[in-house]
């Protein structure tokens, strides 16, 4: 194949939109079906586009945009099972059931909900949830993580990303480091919370700050969570906002900045716990956070 299509040099542009016009006159159904193509390409390709983020070359990412009812991309994820409290009395037993994680309209859905349940290994639980980490898929020392997360609200919600150094199976917690991109004890739904875990300053003393919506509730839409983490340093932000700044000169007196290996990347909704205290009489279930990406850069 081949041939020159390219247009002639000189064009009338009057008469192409006079044309134009008194087609779409005589011919109104086929100017609909050229605006409807036109619209449905666009919104495709805004779909499948991945916006540039300034300074940085995109690494990793899942955009969820499987089919409705799919699992998550097991070349992506694993799907943790478990009721064991997850060392932080947790309430909820871990699935990989459609019903707690499954794809949906485009975004990663992680839903907890109310009802008794006992897993293979005999632990009984009355809620059920799910969790996500891409280790042994995915891990990267230093970059932006972020993430576009629509969060749940009510007592006993406990929504969190956050990523741990890929040594964990070997140097154990908090020795592989933890840094907690965003989670939210769920009674608080206008505040989020970003830290950092590590020997001597983990548990319920982290290094952490707090994000505060100037109104609203993060339950109410989509916001972005991101750490831009370079050599002795990790910046948290919300919607492209700077709000906490941790490097070692942060660190208790003595203790080590473990941010200097490869993390990898966590997604949970989890019921309960030490952060985020026992459900209410007033709290709702099933509770649901909708992840529509999460995308991670170097830089360039």
């Amino acid at each position: 194949m081949g041939g020159d299509c390219s247009p002639p040099a000189q064009v009338d542009l009057t008469n192409a939109v006079n044309f134009l016009l008194q087609t779409c006159q005589r011919l109104p159904w086929l100017c609909l079906i050229l605006v409807v193509s036109t619209l449905k390409y666009g919104a495709t390709q805004k779909a499948a586009s991945i916006p540039p983020t300034s300074g940085w070359v995109l690494t990793w990412n899942d955009e969820f945009n499987g089919p409705n009812g799919s699992a998550p991309d097991p070349t992506k994820w694993t799907v943790e099972t478990g009721g064991s409290g997850w060392g932080n009395h947790e309430l909820e037993y871990y699935t990989p059931r459609s019903k707690n994680v499954h794809v949906e309209n485009g975004n990663l859905v992680i839903e907890a909900t109310k009802e008794k349940f006992i897993g293979p290994d005999g632990v009984q639980r009355d809620y059920t949830s799910a969790r996500l980490k891409t280790q042994g898929h995915f891990s990267q020392r230093y970059g932006r993580f972020e993430a576009r997360i629509q969060i749940p609200s009510g007592q006993g919600a406990w929504p969190a990303f956050w990523m741990l150094g890929d040594d964990y199976p070997v140097a154990g917690w908090p020795a592989c480091g933890e840094i907690d991109v965003m989670e939210s004890s769920g009674s608080g739904a206008d505040t989020i919370e970003g830290s950092l875990h590590g020997p001597g300053y983990s548990g319920a003393n982290p290094l952490t700050a707090a994000y505060q919506l100037p109104r609203g509730r993060f339950s109410d839409s989509f916001h972005v969570f991101a750490v831009e983490w370079e050599p002795q340093v990790v910046r948290f932000y919300v919607d492209e906002k700077l709000f906490a700044t941790r490097t070692p000169a942060d660190l208790p007196d003595g203790k080590p900045w473990v941010y200097d290996r490869a993390f990898f990347l966590l997604l949970n909704l989890a019921v309960g716990g030490d952060f985020s205290g026992r459900p209410g009489d007033s709290s709702v279930f099933p509770q649901r956070m909708l992840v529509d990406y999460v995308r991670v850069y170097t830089r360039k």
